[in-house]
């Protein structure tokens, strides 16, 4: 029986292709959405994955979520977190709601889901789980100090929550991306994102592919062995 997958933020850029990429390796795969629903309705006629949609922030909107994908799909053997927002500004400008915002939905959202599946991955000794990191965890990035912490937390979420789970048969990994050619990384003025690329080894931004193919690793019934692990696929730009 195909395995079921959860993909949070799993109907655009990133979330996207792994939502996509996973279905093509035969997983049976709910791909979260926070609010977009025409994207999510073109996504889901696109692709032909269903789209679900909740806010990972909202703890009980997660239990609720997770629930009806159960009910549809079966069990949840894999969870990739992969929800994120950016609300960027200086110290001296940011709020703290901009604050809270960006912790609450980029690292509160990976408690969140975790714990919506855990007891059930315990109880058949075994689950995947792939949180989606960034390479501005690993190194910082000016502006962004919501989402550099938000994002370096993650990497301390994985490697507790692994231990927990490396017993269990349930393996809990991290991906942190550098700069992928997606909506968010569009979103950065042309000169700031000439000097970006320009300080990439590989002298590119990434594809969203690139990431999925890590995820479709990490996520395989043999990969047993991989936990408390962060894959960077960051071109050569941080060597962590």
């Amino acid at each position: 029986m195909a395995r079921v997958a959860i993909v949070t933020g799993g109907t655009r850029g990133i979330g996207e292709a792994i939502s996509v990429g996973l279905k093509n390796a035969g997983y049976k795969v709910a791909a979260n959405y926070a609010g977009n629903d025409e994207r999510a309705k073109a996504f889901t006629e696109r692709t032909g994955i269903a789209a679900y949609k909740w806010d990972v922030a909202d703890f009980d909107a997660c239990q609720a979520g997770v629930a009806r994908v159960v009910a549809d799909l079966g069990p949840v053997d894999i969870v990739v977190n992969n929800a994120g927002i950016t609300r960027d500004g200086t110290m001296r400008k940011m709020s703290r709601g901009g604050w809270d915002e960006v912790l609450d939905t980029n690292l509160g959202g990976c408690f969140n889901m975790c714990k919506a599946v855990w007891e059930g991955m315990l109880e058949r000794s075994f689950g995947r789980v792939v949180n989606i990191g960034s390479i501005n965890g690993q190194a910082g990035q000016y502006g962004q100090v919501n989402y550099a912490a938000a994002k370096s937390g993650i990497h301390g979420f994985t490697k507790a929550l692994a231990q927990e789970g490396a017993a269990k048969g349930i393996t809990v990994n991290a991906i942190a991306p550098g700069y992928i050619d997606t909506d968010m990384v569009a979103a950065v003025p042309p000169n700031v994102l000439e000097k970006i690329v320009a300080k990439i080894p590989v002298g590119r931004l990434g594809k969203a592919e690139e990431i999925a193919r890590g995820v479709l690793f990490l996520v395989a019934d043999d990969a047993g062995f991989v936990t408390g692990s962060t894959m960077s696929i960051n071109g050569g730009q941080h060597m962590y």
